[in-house]
């Protein structure tokens, strides 16, 4: 009963959400108003089939990342979040926790930055959402290389160029937000597994973190190395999101370069990508 329950809420849920409040484009035929299940699993990084069998009750005992994911991507407010833990048979995460919620504020402000790279990840650089045209920069990332972390100390790299120094400045300030993030969310059992396996994985991690290295985030400028418009350099810029521990990474190019017409063209063809024919 609890499953097929939440698999009713999560399709009611999504049936209201329209596509362009979610950042994606609302053309082609639609037979109802609402978020399609491939638009939803993209949204919470999730797969289509799993969506299926979730709504349709015949997937059980959904996690606790993927109910999370799936009211971020659902839009619901604090009240609706609670709900969907319950009928899921789960405990809301607490206090002592790392939050994962996403205020309705910081949704309309990606929702209004739909010509920039915009991603949200939590106070352990957990991806939490991103706007197309940073998943269109970036490339897509599902379960494990969600973990910013993960990816930086035992990912096989991503698109962006590193020099030694700033792949230094950027480990150092990873393993300086882990180490914070462990002080101020104790029972965050999640998080600590993960700083125990990153310590078990990597030699460097361990060295950072051992020799309690301290750095942080900067204003920079980075080159990434697209596969369909090529190299793209951009200011990269990391914001914090007062009371709810986010952080938000902006890409942003200079009006009229070079860079900013590949953005461009990026964002055309990321949005045909989206749009089914």
């Amino acid at each position: 009963m609890a499953s097929t329950e939440f698999g009713r809420v999560v399709r009611r849920w999504r049936d209201r959400v329209r596509p362009e409040a979610a950042g994606l484009p609302a053309g082609g035929q639609r037979r109802a108003a609402g978020l399609r299940r491939e638009e939803l699993a993209m949204l919470a990084g999730i797969s289509v089939d799993y969506v299926t069998r979730l709504e349709q009750g015949r997937a059980t005992h959904p996690s606790e990342q993927v109910v999370e994911a799936l009211g971020r991507a659902l839009r619901l407010s604090a009240a609706e979040r609670e709900h969907l833990f319950h009928v899921a048979g789960l405990v809301p995460p607490g206090q002592g926790t790392v939050p994962a919620y996403i205020t309705p504020s910081v949704h309309r402000m990606l929702d209004r930055l739909t010509g920039t790279p915009v991603a949200v990840s939590d106070a352990s650089w957990t991806l939490l959402l991103a706007n197309p045209l940073y998943t269109a920069l970036m490339g897509e990332r599902h379960g494990r290389e969600r973990s910013g972390a993960r990816r930086a100390f035992l990912g096989s790299g991503g698109r962006v160029r590193h020099t030694s120094r700033s792949q230094l400045a950027m480990e150092t300030a990873v393993v300086s937000d882990l180490r914070a993030a462990a002080v101020r969310y104790p029972a965050d059992q999640r998080l600590r597994q993960q700083i125990a396996e990153l310590r078990a994985h990597s030699e460097r991690f361990a060295e950072l973190w051992d020799s309690g290295a301290v750095g942080r985030h900067e204003a920079s400028r980075k080159t990434i190395d697209h596969p369909q418009v090529g190299a793209v350099t951009l200011d990269c810029d990391v914001l914090s999101v007062a009371g709810c521990d986010l952080r938000i990474m902006i890409y942003t190019a200079e009006p009229g370069s070079p860079d900013a017409e590949r953005l461009e063209l990026l964002a055309v063809l990321g949005s045909q990508t989206l749009t089914p024919g």
